[in-house]
């Protein structure tokens, strides 16, 4: 440090004398220490939160502990004037550990999805599922029924129900139906008690039910469970919040849940809205209905109780979940059965039209179950057509010699399923 010229020495190694300087009077002052690298953070920071604020940051954190610095910043948005930027919520909750780095997945290609209705107001489409059961505290099984508004949002019911069965189930949507009106559709995916893939159209005495009602049915593919990605969205955070702490009195916990989700809990898609917001019931009123519609210019056929129909001394399996209800018959009894349409009320092409197999211009015996889930209806090998929309907004296109594994029609016009070919078909369902 001992030089006649300072500044030549400085030239020497290419730095500045005025760097220079300040290098040899932090030696001088504290010796090799002096040499580190110093912190940069300045000594004031004028624009930096109020420890009043970040403390109100952490307590509203600390109440809802899975929600985000988004929703943290809604919330707190409501009882203060002036709010931080979210980058700043998000350093307080990052700091305090509050927070951790999401893992990034690969997400394969799952292809489109087929169906186009999507919920664009309340009511238009509800979304409907079980979520899978767990233990509760007391040791008891607990398995809730969950039911949603698409567009809103607005979690309708969240219900311990006692078992999985259609009676149970619909008398929970006599509830929701008698409270918030009818909706125009129902997603839901392919298992009981909503839909079952043994049956013709997949169709339950529960969607049935539905389709008595004017309520569309639209189901998910099967294996596709991002088909209803919002409502498994939705189980996620129930398996968070209610499942892994074993909450005690199961539906006292699911209600208080529930109104939070509903009336507190800010979501992105609505803009920092809470569901409650955005929903309004549905201006179509629940008339409980007899099951049994007219049929004009056809005669009709009663399904028995074990989803059999009778036909000149001939007993035909069509589905149990039409037990006791009447099809129509599109040829009065004249000639050989072979078309059967139920319900003639839901609109064009709302109709399950479905084709029953001849043999030799006759109607075809009954067969055994195990013989009829191995028969696949073909559908015929002529070159494709447009693709038909059914009532139900679907968009499949007709695929010519792809066989199907259905029990026993070859099917036509599906209510909110794939449309198949029809043998009279004339541009449109």
């Amino acid at each position: 440090m001992q030089t006649d010229n300072f500044r030549a020495l400085c030239q020497e190694y290419a730095i500045s004398p005025k760097t220079g300087y300040k290098w040899k009077a932090r030696f001088i002052e504290r010796g090799l220490e002096g040499l580190r690298e110093s912190s940069r953070r300045p000594n004031k920071s004028p624009a930096a939160l109020p420890e009043g604020d970040v403390c109100e940051i952490i307590r509203i954190q600390r109440a809802h502990p899975n929600w985000g610095p988004r929703k943290v910043r809604a919330i707190y948005a409501r009882t203060h004037l002036q709010t931080p930027s979210e980058s700043s919520f998000k350093r307080v909750l990052e700091r305090a550990g509050f927070t951790e780095k999401r893992v990034l997945r690969r997400r394969e290609q799952s292809g489109r999805l087929h169906s186009a209705r999507r919920g664009q107001s309340p009511n238009e489409v509800w979304t409907v599922d079980f979520k899978g059961w767990w233990h509760d505290a007391s040791g008891g099984r607990c398995q809730p029924l969950t039911v949603r508004d698409e567009f809103s949002r607005y979690l309708l019911d969240l219900r311990a129900l006692p078992d999985a069965r259609t009676e149970t189930v619909r008398g929970c949507f006599e509830t929701l139906f008698s409270r918030y009106g009818l909706p125009g559709a129902i997603r839901s995916d392919n298992g009981s008690p909503f839909a079952n893939t043994r049956a013709i159209f997949g169709l339950t005495r529960l969607s049935v039910w539905w389709l008595e009602l004017g309520i569309h049915l639209e189901r998910g593919r099967p294996g596709c469970p991002q088909d209803n990605g919002a409502h498994e969205r939705l189980h996620l955070d129930i398996r968070i919040e209610l499942q892994e702490p074993r909450l005690g009195e199961r539906q006292a916990h699911l209600d208080e849940w529930r109104h939070a989700f509903n009336y507190e809990r800010p979501h992105e898609a609505l803009a920092m809205k809470v569901p409650a917001d955005i929903y309004r019931a549905s201006d179509k009123p629940y008339t409980a209905t007899s099951g049994q519609f007219e049929y004009r210019n056809m005669a009709t056929r009663r399904v028995q109780k074990h989803g059999k129909l009778g036909w000149q001394r001939e007993h035909i399996f069509i589905s149990t979940a039409l037990a006791g209800r009447d099809v129509g018959d599109p040829t009065n009894g004249q000639g050989a059965l072979q078309r059967l349409v139920w319900p003639p009320a839901l609109g064009p092409g709302g109709q399950c039209d479905c084709q029953l197999p001849t043999r030799n211009g006759g109607t075809m015996k009954n067969k055994s179950k195990r013989k009829q889930r191995a028969t696949g209806a073909r559908c015929d090998s002529s070159p494709l057509r447009p693709p038909l929309r059914c009532g139900l907004h679907c968009t499949e296109s007709h695929r010519g010699g792809k066989e199907f594994p259905l029990t026993l029609p070859s099917v036509t016009h599906v209510l909110s399923q794939e449309c198949y070919r029809c043998p009279d078909w004339a541009g449109q369902c």
